[in-house]
């Protein structure tokens, strides 16, 4: 072995160290007191709770969308039920000779335009409410690469990435094995009752940056800057998991996201005392990546 691979790898084995210690710090010390508020459930097939305006208005649209198409489901089903039994062969030997009856045409197409302008009108205000993006008061931008999250607070110069924990890890970091392909060694911190602006983009391929509690999600695209925005609710402080919703390749099930959502106080004291250590460390990225080079 060369003294330059050498010291490539002593240098490849601090740099996971030092930021296997910033993670575990940033985790351990910011997990403790939060409840975990979104995330799946085993056999659950509802909604997780909404935290956000546009969280809870994306499932009061979704409910009365389920009541306009279970209407519609025994309408058509009641519909097909007396065709046939009013007009089978038993009940009706003489079929009726007519083609047409423009009553029943005209109504067949005022209806369903009516049902269609009817769901646009709740369903268009909840669409300009997401894409609408208001003044941050939290700036994050989120980069997707294959296949981690990289998150960086652009007005304090913090830049850290977020990986998913292994099994053998989550009790190091405040979870249990209910979180395995969840947790991630960082978080996003954000505060509750303020807006938060995220900026997604990606590095190689397009992946997708979704929180199902906050009502986001968000392609991010190689070249491209998109945004959403949420704001998490007073007294909804707690932990929030996400998934690439976009399929990015081979290991697109194992890139999560993590949020942690926390007081302005506390927001305030992590900024200014645990976020810095990944400021001072002049975005130095990818401890797991150091960590797979090395065992090569």
């Amino acid at each position: 072995m060369t003294l330059r691979k050498m010291l490539g790898g002593l240098g490849a084995a601090f740099g996971a160290t030092l930021f296997a210690g910033m993670a575990a710090a940033q985790t351990a010390s910011m997990r403790d007191g939060l409840d975990i508020i979104g995330a799946p459930v085993p056999g659950g097939i509802g909604f997780q709770p909404g935290v956000t305006e546009v969280a809870r208005d994306i499932r009061a649209l979704d409910s009365f969308l389920l009541v306009i198409m279970t209407a519609i489901v025994l309408f058509v089903t009641a519909l097909m039920i007396w065709a046939a039994v009013r007009h089978n062969a038993k009940a009706n030997p003489k079929p009726a000779t007519f083609t047409h009856n423009t009553r029943i045409e005209i109504a067949w197409t005022v209806v369903p335009l009516i049902i269609l302008v009817v769901i646009g009108a709740f369903s268009l205000p909840v669409l300009f409410k997401q894409q609408t993006i208001p003044e941050a008061d939290v700036v994050v931008k989120a980069t997707g690469y294959q296949w981690y999250w990289g998150y960086e607070y652009p007005e304090h110069g913090i830049v850290y990435d977020s990986f998913m924990l292994r099994e053998d890890e989550l009790e190091e970091f405040g979870y249990s094995r209910d979180e395995y392909l969840l947790a991630t060694d960082t978080a996003m911190v954000v505060p509750t009752g303020a807006t938060v602006v995220v900026q997604v983009t990606a590095s190689d391929v397009i992946h997708s940056w979704t929180v199902p509690a906050f009502g986001v999600k968000q392609d991010g695209v190689p070249g491209r800057l998109a945004e959403l925005w949420f704001k998490v609710e007073p007294g909804q402080e707690g932990v929030y998991f996400g998934q690439c919703s976009e399929l990015c390749g081979v290991n697109h099930a194992y890139m999560p996201i993590t949020v942690f959502a926390v007081t302005q106080e506390e927001y305030d004291a992590w900024i200014n005392g645990e976020a810095q250590d990944f400021a001072s460390a002049g975005g130095m990225r990818a401890p797991r990546v150091l960590e797979l080079a090395l065992a090569n």
